[in-house]
């Protein structure tokens, strides 16, 4: 099994992320050309250099606001959710990108809004908002899915000391937000005196993490650092190991759960958006069914599958986006096929192709729709000559 593992010793931020992930072979180029898809181009310039950090040499990311973004105080910047989740959904990103994306974001507007006391959707973002939280955590996706790793581990995170000005005023460390968004992992506190986990960095890891462990078992194949932006005794720096661990248990698939429940009193518009939300939120999974129930009613079966350590959420999640009184929960083994992407170029542009894999052969190979779509509507073409091309070259 192939596992991305943070060592969190001096905390995160979504910068330190992003270098972390080049440090380890993400090629920036490949990071800069997915950001393109976002629309945003004009707001920052990703710069990536290198930096020493107490005799360690790392990578550095900084997300350079172009001028007249005030991303702290500036009207033009406070967006809400609501306006990030359609940033990200209308951009030419995969799917797989865009749900991760909005998996993290979506930590960090619960988050906020339980600490300012708002509607998640109505949340505005100062710090995250912004165009470079924008960046941070779209980016965290992006490098993410491309180092195409089987899990993600992560050590305790260290959460800092002191006190922060934002732009509610003095805040302690950690920030309210960064203590929501890690409730139930394992944090430090105290070891630096400034904030060393950022709610951007957070969520980040909250997300993206399987499991959370001090002493792991693993042959490491290739080591990352991100350099932060302190000089401090500890060093500043996030370092993160892409290595191999003995498959647990199951060695062809995973441990999973199907939760389903019957409803008959949504409408098909409500259903919809908690199906959206739902697969928002990390599902692996969702599919409706029509049912005929009790008293002769039509009514619909929800069927969502999760990885088994998230049964819990998933059930609070139906609970409150559904009317369903209860939820049925069956254990299964789920197994998958290897999945990697490679891009086409073509003459009409390049194209993300999914490949499929069994025993380390592909087996299948598929181009991306939202790549396809793209292409058809830039040189108005049909959907289906689109595809001719591709397989003509392929």
């Amino acid at each position: 099994m192939n596992i991305l593992y943070y060592d969190c010793f001096a905390g995160l931020s979504g910068d330190m992320n992003l270098a972390a992930m080049i440090d380890l072979g993400v090629e920036p180029a490949h990071l800069s050309a997915e950001l393109d898809k976002l629309g945003l181009s004009r707001e920052f310039q990703l710069v990536i250099s290198e930096e020493m950090r107490n005799g360690i040499r790392g990578t550095r990311a900084d997300v350079n606001l172009s001028a007249g973004h005030d991303h702290h105080h500036g009207h033009g910047h406070h967006r809400t959710f609501a306006d990030i989740r359609k940033i990200i959904m209308s951009s030419g990103l995969q799917d797989a990108v865009k749900k991760t994306s909005l998996r993290i974001f979506r930590r960090v507007a619960e988050a906020e809004a339980k600490v300012h006391g708002k509607a998640v959707d109505e949340v505005h973002f100062h710090e995250v908002g912004a165009t470079d939280s924008i960046v941070d955590i779209v980016g965290a996706a992006i490098c993410y899915h491309q180092l195409d790793v089987d899990a993600v581990w992560a050590a305790p995170v260290e959460l800092g000391g002191g006190f922060v000005r934002c732009a509610h005023g003095e805040m302690p460390v950690p920030a309210p937000a960064t203590v929501e968004i890690l409730q139930n992992v394992p944090t430090s506190r105290g070891n630096t005196d400034h904030e060393a986990t950022t709610p951007t960095g957070a969520a980040i890891i909250a997300a993206l993490t399987d499991e959370f462990i001090t002493t792991p078992t693993m042959t490491v194949t290739r080591t990352g650092y991100g350099v932060g932006h302190r000089e401090t005794t500890r060093p500043n720096l996030l370092r993160v190991h892409l290595a191999k661990v003995e498959e647990q248990d199951h060695s062809d698939g995973s441990r999973a759960r199907l939760l389903q429940c019957n409803i008959d009193d949504m409408t098909g518009e409500a259903l919809g958006h908690a199906m959206e939300l739902l697969m928002d939120e990390g599902a692996m999974d969702i599919h409706f069914s029509s049912v005929m129930m009790k008293k002769n009613r039509p009514a619909t079966m929800v069927s969502l599958l999760c990885a088994e350590n998230e049964e819990p959420r998933f059930k609070e999640l139906l609970f409150r986006h559904t009317t369903t009184l209860g939820v049925k929960s069956f254990a299964l083994d789920k197994t998958a096929l290897q999945r990697r992407f490679d891009t086409l170029e073509t003459p009409l542009g390049p194209v993300s192709m999914k490949r499929t894999l069994l025993d380390g052969k592909v087996i299948r190979s598929k181009p991306e729709y939202e790549d396809c779509r793209e292409l058809a509507r830039k040189h108005d073409l049909p959907l289906a000559e689109i595809y001719a091309v591709i397989g003509r070259l392929e």
